[in-house]
């Protein structure tokens, strides 16, 4: 009887610990919002969580959270949100709901950006 409660009671432990694979990261859809609430999101254990920053001229920031395969961290991709194409750049973390602080690219980094996009569409005239 003892062994029987034993391994019901591993049982039990073993599923209320879940999977042990994987980390948690926040997950946010595309946003121009300030803050994003995010939904808890389990990732593969290839995959670190990032918050993604996307820049276009003359429209506001948008960013977006969740899960990446951490070869395709720092890349950057084209997205279109809301009819407009923006240029979102991923910035990865390692570690469990790491992704969670607010991070927005300051000013600073901002005025980067747009000053290289600005450079890239003036670039056929520059020459």
């Amino acid at each position: 009887m003892a062994t029987g409660s034993l391994l019901l009671f591993l049982f039990l432990l073993a599923l209320l610990a879940g999977p042990t694979s994987g980390k948690g990261c926040l997950f946010c859809e595309l946003t121009d919002a300030q803050k994003c609430p995010g939904t808890l999101m389990q990732c593969a254990e290839d995959e670190d969580c990032f918050t993604g920053h996307g820049v276009a001229l003359g429209v506001s920031l948008i960013s977006n959270k969740g899960c990446v395969r951490a070869i395709n961290c720092g890349k950057e991709q084209a997205v279109i949100y809301m009819g407009v194409t923006y240029s979102l750049v991923t910035a990865c973390c390692q570690g469990e709901l790491c992704n969670a602080a607010v991070a927005r690219p300051g000013p600073g980094g901002l005025g980067a950006a747009l000053l290289l996009g600005l450079i890239g569409l003036l670039h056929p005239w520059l020459l």
